[in-house]
């Protein structure tokens, strides 16, 4: 679907990125890993087309539609805004219906209709401010998919969120991508994505890894990515990471 070349960017003189080589396949589901200010969210916004690369290239497919659809980190401040939950859905049909200072009913079925899949019909009426975290999760995730995206952009969908909800929001994600939508998302929970996705990217100022989690969460690649030193075990055959403590039970860093 995508692939980036040599691609590097910067805001003003910062590098935040620099030969960034990736290709994304139509269908897959790939988690973007790395410490804060490693550039996953500016990846995502390249992806997304937000931002044009400094340096080197990105192609698009010519025979697949480009319609990306982009789910932001949770933040309280889009809690303010005085919307129900089937409002902030309508929002994502902004792009084709700008023109008319209504939504048709086409697209209030529509929303419905994703309200009904996302499990959050019940809480259409309610207000931003009365959402649990995984709640407002859904409604951003409604709001991308009522722009009919075949690439789902997600920044850190499992953060702010109980493990329950995680389960559901994996298990959504992976719903989306049997019915041939492209997901890539960003995270901190290496864990999680050992257990659940089927290919990582470790990204700090550039790639570092790529592939299979038993093949990308290494002890060697987990201490380049984040600067420490960690224990990589295996459960199941999956890796986990954990912190390295000494036999007197402190951690090494």
């Amino acid at each position: 679907m995508i692939a980036l070349k040599g691609v590097g960017f910067s805001f003003g003189s910062k590098q935040v990125l620099h030969d960034v080589d990736l290709r994304i396949g139509a269908g897959e589901l790939l988690g973007i890993i790395g410490p804060s200010g490693s550039g996953k969210t500016t990846l995502l916004r390249l992806l997304l087309g937000e931002l044009v690369p400094t340096t080197g290239s990105m192609i698009r497919n010519p025979d697949l539609p480009f319609a990306p659809g982009y789910v932001p980190q949770l933040e309280a401040g889009e809690r303010t805004f005085p919307l129900t939950v089937e409002d902030m859905v309508l929002l994502g049909a902004a792009s084709y219906s700008a023109s008319r200072p209504w939504f048709s009913r086409a697209e209030r079925r529509d929303a419905l209709e994703i309200l009904e899949r996302l499990g959050i019909t019940h809480l259409r009426e309610n207000r931003l401010n009365q959402l649990s975290g995984g709640q407002f999760q859904r409604a951003l995730i409604g709001r991308a998919l009522m722009s009919l995206p075949n690439l789902l952009l997600l920044d850190e969908p499992t953060s702010g969120i109980d493990l329950g909800t995680r389960q559901h929001v994996l298990e959504l994600v992976e719903e989306l991508r049997a019915d041939g939508l492209t997901v890539v998302l960003t995270t901190h929970d290496l864990n999680w994505v050992a257990a659940h996705l089927p290919r990582i990217v470790c990204v700090n100022g550039t790639i570092l890894a790529d592939g299979a989690p038993a093949d990308v969460l290494t002890e060697d690649v987990v201490e380049h990515t984040y600067g420490a030193r960690m224990d990589v075990l295996l459960h199941n055959g999956r890796p986990v990471v954990v912190d390295r403590v000494t036999v007197d039970g402190t951690s090494v860093q």
